[in-house]
C-alpha cells in the first residue's frame, strides 16, 4: 500500500527530501503562494506547526505557480518572503505543479486518495490542504477557504 512516506520532493534549499523522514508523524500538506488572497494563511499554518509540532504534526508547504501566476519568484525569493513576512519555520519545498501533465507524484497521489468538491480530483486554487495520518494515509482534504485554525480539531484527533 502506498503512503505519503513513500514520496520525495526537493526542499526549498535544493536538497532532496524524503517524506519518510516524518514517518509516524501527522502531516498537513499545503500548496502555497506568496501573492494570493489566501497568503495570510501562512500565519495560521505556522501557528499549527508551533502549537502541535511537539506532539507530532509537520506542516509541509509546496509553493505552486499554477493559479493566477501568484508564486512568480524563485525558491530563494519564496523562502525569504515566507521567513521575513510570516516567520515561517515549517518545512518548505521547491515549486511544484499540482495539476496537469507535470503534476508532482505526491500531489497526484494525494488527489487520487481524496477528491475535492463534486468528486473532482484537480486542485482548485492555492492553499488546498491534505491532512495525512501517522499511518501515511490521507484523512481529509480541505478547500483553500478552510482556514488553518478551523482544522485544529481534526489535527488533534489525528494526533491521538
Amino acid at each position: 500500500m502506498t503512503t505519503a512516506f513513500d514520496f520525495s520532493a526537493t526542499a526549498i534549499d535544493g536538497r532532496p527530501q524524503s517524506l519518510d523522514a516524518w514517518r509516524g508523524k501527522v502531516l498537513l500538506v499545503v500548496n502555497t503562494a506568496s501573492k494570493c488572497g489566501f497568503t495570510p494563511q501562512y500565519t495560521g499554518l505556522e501557528k499549527l506547526w508551533r502549537d502541535y509540532g511537539d506532539r507530532g504534526l509537520v506542516v509541509l508547504g509546496f509553493p505552486c505557480d499554477q493559479f493566477g501566476h501568484q508564486e512568480p519568484g524563485d525558491e530563494e525569493e519564496i523562502r525569504n518572503f515566507c521567513s521575513l513576512t510570516y516567520d515561517v519555520s515549517f518545512p518548505m519545498f521547491a515549486k511544484v505543479e499540482v495539476n496537469g501533465g507535470n503534476t508532482h507524484p505526491l500531489w497526484k497521489w494525494l488527489k487520487s486518495e481524496k477528491s475535492g468538491l463534486l468528486g473532482l480530483e484537480g486542485i482548485k486554487w492555492n492553499f488546498t490542504k491534505f491532512l495525512v495520518g501517522r499511518d501515511g494515509q490521507v484523512i481529509r482534504r480541505y478547500a483553500p477557504t478552510d482556514k488553518p485554525e478551523s482544522i485544529a480539531k481534526d489535527i488533534e484527533k489525528a494526533l491521538g
